[in-house]
């Protein structure tokens, strides 16, 4: 028993010694010069669609572009089935429709449209695998039997749990090549360090959907990724932080990999530290110059506030032979930036290597500066970016609700 009390003792003792002792101080930030910024908010008027306006729009030589669909809503993410069925989020209206030109006409009438899901909170990013359609809203991901007819059955939840929506609600998913679920979860601001490590970032999913891992970090809001169909490579379209002038941060393409982080919100593009971010939240408090130094850099940049929102690559055989497994993205568009940026659908060029070569305007006009009062006006927000059956590209509006569709006529 005395050794017992003598053992307390000495345990009590260190005890009292280990509270007295000053905790190790942290590393104080390094100082970093004043930053000024010149910032603008400029939204364009926006405009609803008409007939008239198709003619604003451009689309290179040898190419046409025709409306497939209008009064869809907030018409987001398209996923094209093999018989040319259409599956279609609505972000805003938390659900799911299924489209099909089943005349062949060119055109999805009233009675060629359902409802196939409803009361999925900020439904968005979608895909297919083993014949079922997977959904991914603001917390959750369901999954939903599918019938020939396009009609799903009640949605089950596949994984719940995910981080809040705050700034940045539409999530994107996709089956990898690795049998896994992969999905982004953005930022829920502007440029400050977020305390829940699943946002900024693309989550790795097992199939079963109970386990997941950060795959990728450092994110600001990649919605657009995917991978490329031939050399397999993940790339992924990120959106950087507002309020930091009219050309920086560019907009990024990033080779996306494992355990890898991209540098939000301290550095942007090749490494570049962001000189409007507090170096005090800098894990570690090291110099923006070494922290940036360890992160991945964009392999292409694109004009700042653009806002890709989807990245798909065109798998068809009717556009020309060189534009087979580029990549077309859908740039929101700006609105802080004096200039507008984005409202348009871009192509990303791969070289003969499979390389990311540079990214071109390819469906443009959707915002332009009017001459009678000199304002900046748009009657387009693109989103939703896929490779229809017969080779044509489609893309959404989910401003007017339009669904377009871009055909290669070549000379013809």
């Amino acid at each position: 028993m005395r050794l017992s009390l003598l053992t307390l003792s000495a345990l009590l003792t260190a005890s009292a010694l280990a509270q007295s002792a000053p905790p190790t101080p942290r590393p104080l930030p390094p100082s970093e010069p004043p930053a000024t910024v010149t910032a603008t908010r400029n939204e364009p008027t926006a405009l609803e669609f008409t007939p008239d306006k198709l003619a604003r729009l451009k689309v290179p030589a040898g190419f046409t572009l025709k409306v497939m669909a209008t009064g869809l809503g907030n018409a987001r993410m398209l996923y094209v089935m093999p018989d040319g069925g259409i599956y279609l989020t609505r972000r805003q209206q938390n659900d799911v429709w299924y489209l099909k030109d089943v005349n062949k006409d060119g055109k999805i009438e009233a009675t060629e449209r359902k409802q196939v899901a409803q009361n999925l909170k900020l439904a968005h990013g979608l895909d297919v695998k083993d014949n079922k359609l997977y959904v991914v809203g603001e917390k959750t991901i369901w999954v939903m039997d599918m019938a020939r007819d396009g009609t799903l059955s009640v949605p089950r939840v596949f994984a719940d749990g995910f981080p809040d929506a705050g700034q940045h609600p539409a999530r994107t998913l996709k089956w990898g090549p690795d049998g896994y679920l992969y999905a982004s979860f953005g930022s829920t601001n502007n440029d400050a360090p977020t305390p829940n490590p699943e946002e900024a970032t693309i989550l790795r999913i097992a199939p079963d959907g109970k386990t997941r891992e950060v795959y990728a970090r450092g994110l600001r809001h990649t919605i657009g990724f995917g991978w490329h169909p031939v050399s397999g490579v993940l790339y992924g379209a990120d959106q950087g932080s507002d309020w930091h002038g009219d050309n920086i941060p560019p907009e990024e393409i990033n080779v996306i990999e494992r355990g890898k982080n991209y540098g939000w919100p301290f550095c942007y593009g090749d490494k570049q530290p962001d000189p409007y971010v507090n170096v005090g939240n800098i894990p570690g408090k090291v110099a923006k110059e070494a922290y940036c130094a360890g992160t991945q850099g964009s392999v292409l940049n694109y004009t700042a506030h653009a806002a890709a929102i989807a990245l798909n690559y065109y798998t068809g055989t009717q556009f020309p032979a060189e534009m087979r497994n580029d990549a077309f993205i859908a740039y929101r568009g700006s609105w802080n930036r004096a200039e507008p940026s984005g409202y348009e659908i871009a192509r990303l060029v791969f070289d003969a290597q499979n390389k990311p070569e540079r990214i071109e305007p390819f469906v443009t006009g959707f915002v332009f500066q009017d001459a009678q009062d000199g304002l900046w006006k748009q009657f387009g927000r693109v989103a939703g970016v896929a490779t229809y059956t017969d080779g044509s590209l489609l893309f959404t509006d989910d401003q007017s609700g339009v669904l377009y569709r871009v055909l290669y006529t070549g000379g013809q």
